[in-house]
């Protein structure tokens, strides 16, 4: 408890709570996803209702994530969901880049998931 007040009193960032907090946005995805593909099996779900729902994934994951930071951080809460959601879309990006062996398409979907991350995660952090 002491070592939290201490940083916050000198301004350091707590990256490792912020990577937890980051770890904890990936495993709610991996656990709605899964949700979301027994569901496609048992109910043989459209394109479009899956698109949906991997959106609402993202952005609750991302909503989630900013709130907790913006709860530990106290200060600037819109800033650290932005930063959570961003961050969190970066690393979905990589992660696909690598999956896709390099044949990424940079076009509107991409914009759109990076401002709905982003948007997702100040939205958590203001409203921490």
């Amino acid at each position: 408890m002491e070592q939290m007040n201490r940083n916050r009193g000198t301004g350091e960032v707590p990256v490792a709570f912020l990577l937890k907090s980051l770890l904890f946005s990936y495993i709610l995805t991996g656990m709605l996803l899964a949700i979301l593909a027994f569901m496609l099996y048992k109910f043989g779900l459209g394109e479009r209702a899956v698109s949906i729902a991997i959106t609402v994934i993202y952005v609750t994951a991302t909503l989630l994530s900013g709130f907790v930071a913006g709860k530990r951080m106290k200060s600037r809460r819109f800033l650290w969901g932005l930063v959570m959601g961003c961050a969190y879309f970066l690393i979905l990006a990589v992660v696909s880049l690598i999956a896709g062996k390099g044949d990424v398409q940079v076009g509107s979907s991409f914009f759109t998931t990076l401002a709905l991350c982003a948007g997702g995660g100040m939205l958590g952090g203001m409203l921490s």
